[in-house]
């Protein structure tokens, strides 16, 4: 048994000491997403330095605690609060809590964050739908040793957004009269806002938003079996599209303004999904 798995088991051990619920879809809030977390009836809250060997966020915004509990009927797990790559954590500790969710129960996976939009007109306060994505800046989660208890060596990738959940993500946004742009999201590495040269190489790739988080733990998800869907809130046009100077500051502004919809879409989208699993 390898570090890596031994240091998951150790968590997943150290959750189950805490609780014994089982979410069937995990939620990963992302900058300035926190507060959905009060849409949750909640069953059990656990803080993650309460879980033996977890990885901590040390971003203002990211509360850093598991919500066990309940959207409408369906179980769920919600992260409020992430692990990014730029905080200093190698690779296996930032898509742990990924693994850790899967092991709990959960076989449904969505993903938000906030993100520069690169498409064009794009603004604060969007919301896309993510497609595909680009995960080649950033190191492989499944770099290393196999962990056969996880999934195969060489994963297909070629569909790791679930086609029937984007069906669904349009015709709730369509419902809620919400407008959902949709496109390809490429991860950085932060923790520093991309340069105008950079948003520029990131439009020639295909890129329609950049962040610095969630690709990484989609490939590290779809390793292990789970159906994903994943949202960006756009929180500003990235460097170059617009001329004003990027602040965290300004991602959960605008992250904040646009929580309501943001919040109704995530709840429908839920329950649509659920009941699609039926």
């Amino acid at each position: 048994m390898g570090e890596v798995y031994q240091k998951l088991m150790q968590c997943f051990e150290s959750v189950r000491r805490q609780t014994a619920f089982k979410p069937k879809t995990a939620l990963v809030l992302g900058s300035g997403l926190g507060d959905y977390a009060g849409k949750i009836r909640v069953e059990a809250v656990i803080d993650y330095h309460d879980i033996d060997g977890f990885p901590v966020s040390t971003v203002s915004g990211h509360a850093g605690k598991f919500i066990f509990g309940y959207v409408e009927h369906v179980p769920v797990v919600c992260m409020q609060g992430r692990v990014h790559y730029y905080e200093g954590y190698p690779m296996s500790d930032v898509v742990l809590p990924i693994r850790l969710m899967k092991l709990l129960g959960a076989e449904t996976l969505f993903l938000t964050n906030a993100a520069g939009g690169v498409q064009q007109g794009m603004k604060a306060g969007d919301f896309m739908l993510i497609t595909g994505q680009i995960a080649s800046f950033v190191p492989s989660p499944l770099r290393g040793e196999n962990m056969e208890e996880l999934g195969v060596r060489f994963p297909d990738m070629s569909e790791i957004y679930n086609r029937d959940y984007i069906r669904i993500a349009k015709k709730c946004a369509a419902e809620l009269d919400i407008d959902l742009k949709q496109g390809t999201y490429l991860q950085f590495t932060g923790p520093a806002y991309e340069s105008p040269q950079e948003v520029a190489m990131a439009r020639l790739l295909g890129a329609d938003a950049v962040g610095m988080s969630t690709a990484c733990e989609a490939v590290a998800a779809k390793h292990m079996g789970m159906k994903m869907i994943g949202i960006s809130c756009i929180s500003n046009p990235a460097c170059g599209i617009s001329a004003d100077p990027l602040s965290h500051e300004e991602v959960k502004k605008a992250a904040d303004a646009a929580a309501p919809k943001f919040q109704a879409l995530v709840t429908a989208m839920i329950k649509e999904i659920d009941a699609s699993c039926r």
